[in-house]
This record gives C-alpha cells, structure tokens and sequence, in this order.
C-alpha cells in the first residue's frame, strides 16, 4: 500500500478517534431520549455537557491516548514503566476527566510501582481498549508485539479477560483497515473476536452503551456496521448516549482507519482543539516510522486532506495540512 493511503488511513484513525470523543462529551452520561429531547440528532461539536467543556474540546480518551503515544516515541525501545509514567504525571495534571479504574490503576502504580494489578472484576472497563490506537500504529506489521504492548499498556490500570479482549479485538479491526482491508476484511476480523468471546456480538444491539467493555464494543460495533460514512457511524454511536465519549471515539477510530482523514466532516475539523491536532500530526508519522515502514516526516509530501473540503490546493503535505484545514475560515 502507497504510503500515502496509509497516513490517510492512520490520520482518520486517528482524528476521527479525537472527533469522536469530542461529539460524545457534549452527551456522555445522558439516555438516547435524552439526548433526541435536547438536540433532536446531536451532531455538531459544541462541548458543553456534564464537564461543561469547550466546543471541540477532549477527554480522557484523547488525552491518554496521545500521552501513550508520546510515551512510545520518546524511546525506541517499549518500556511499559515509562508509559505508566506518563500516565501518572498526567493524572497529576488534573486532567478534565478520568476514569475511576484508571485513577485506582495509577494511583496503585505511584504508590508501589507496580504495573499490573491482579486480575480483578472491577477492571471489565473500556479505558484499555480507548486509548491503545498508538500500540496499534507503532505495532501496525508486527503481530507479536502488538499483542504484547496492547495488553501490557492495558494491565496498567485493566486487568481483566474481557478489557484484553475488546482492546485486542478492535486494535486489530483497525489494524486490518490501515494494512488496507476493506469492510469486508474488517467484518471477518470482527466475526473472529466474536468468535472467541460471544458476548461481543452486536448482532442484534442489545440497547445498553455503558462503559461497560462489552456494552461498549457492542454499541461501536453496531454504528460502524450499519453506517456508510464516518459522520454517521460516530453520530449513530454517541446519540445512543451512556458512555458516550468512548463508544464515538472508537466508533471513529474504526471508521476512520476506513474510510481516511477525508472522511472527517471538515467542520468538525474546524472545530477541535487545534493543539490536539498538531499532537495528532506529530505523532503519526512517527509511530508509522516505528510500525515497520518507513515514512516520511510530518512535513513531507503526501495526499492532501483538503480535497474533502473542495478546495483547490496541490496534492503536498497531507499531515502538515490539517492545521490550514482546521483554521481556515
């Protein structure tokens, strides 16, 4: 595959991971009557919600996610106590929002260093599976290390069969899409995790988008199932309500390793955090770099995103140019 298909393909896995987030948190925690009542189809970024954040604002799910990445880049070699680290001096930041079970995984970790708990019941949460899509890039043609650091960044604060599962799972779903797998190629990656753990079927919603690990891959498997764009598979996710943030921010991470950067509304581009951006920008190439193919830096030549837009710029610098697309007016 051209490198430039992958960076797309990597970048909408990415974004749309932010995007997703960002649409969810205006909603997180409210029912899906709720949130039709309120907004009718919540749609449009523009914060709000129990953590009153600002419009294209992240969460925890984001947040983590690019700490990890960082904390993969910083040094070659993978060093699960450097990205246990990095998550301790972020939750030391006071970060907007954080899981209950990832506080109580950190917090075990700065008190004794260790980097898994036993295998408990309490950790059947989706905070492992949220913010792994940097093991999944860093690892994208290595099949042994993507299961060895996915499971050992989750066992920070997650250590339970089902957390392992859905991480597992849906890193490799992306996994498939970014190597160029089409729906199909995904749908049978998706029919073997269910194969393994049936409680993952989402055939058909069983009505409940918790946090959950099961609730969650079930809600996100079923919007990016019965979708035919990233818009509408991370709408039909978060207006679902319960854990919103989450189910949208995989629901567009899955969707935009399919469907690439392109796919991302521009005016939800427009609208996130412009800092989240550039840290989204950086950090790809760099994790594809690690991933076992060489690409190009961040400001290199690539497939421009802003054919999306219908603007008519040259085809050069696809990662460098989120930024003139989010800013433009």
């Amino acid at each position: 595959m051209a490198d430039a298909v992958l960076m797309e393909k990597a970048l909408g896995a990415y974004v749309g991971l932010a995007v997703g987030d960002a649409l969810g948190a205006s909603v997180e925690f409210m029912t899906a009557g709720e949130i039709a009542a309120l907004h009718g189809v919540h749609k449009d970024l523009r914060g709000g919600g129990w953590l009153r954040l600002n419009s294209g604002e992240v969460t925890d799910d984001t947040q983590m996610s690019l700490v990890l990445g960082e904390a993969i880049l910083a040094n070659p070699a993978w060093d699960t106590r450097r990205v246990a680290g990095a998550f301790s001096l972020w939750l030391q930041g006071r970060p907007v929002d954080v899981g209950n079970t990832c506080r109580r995984g950190l917090r075990r970790f700065m008190t004794d260093g260790t980097l898994s708990g036993p295998p408990n019941e309490g950790d059947a949460g989706n905070g492992a599976a949220m913010r792994n899509l940097p093991v999944v890039l860093s690892t994208l043609h290595d099949d042994e290390a993507f299961r060895q650091r996915s499971l050992e960044q989750a066992h920070i604060t997650h250590n339970h069969r089902l957390s392992d599962a859905g991480t597992l799972g849906l890193g490799e779903m992306t996994r498939v899409l970014l190597k160029g797998g089409d729906l199909a190629a995904a749908v049978r990656a998706m029919e073997a995790m269910v194969a393994a753990e049936p409680s993952f079927n989402p055939r058909p919603w069983r009505g409940c988008s918790s946090g959950y690990i099961v609730d969650t891959v079930r809600t996100v498997l079923d919007a990016f199932l019965n979708s035919d764009s990233l818009e509408e598979c991370v709408v039909r996710a978060v207006n679902r309500g319960g854990d919103a943030d989450t189910t949208g921010a995989l629901a567009g991470q899955l969707a935009g390793a399919l469907y690439g950067l392109r796919g991302v509304p521009v005016r939800w581009l427009r609208k996130l955090d412009p800092v989240v951006l550039d840290r989204i920008r950086r950090q790809v190439p760099a994790l594809l770099a690690q991933g076992g193919r060489g690409m190009p830096p961040a400001h290199g030549r690539h497939e421009n995103l802003e054919r999306k837009a219908g603007e008519s710029r040259s085809q050069e610098g696809l990662a460098g140019g989120i930024m003139e697309c989010a800013a433009a007016p």
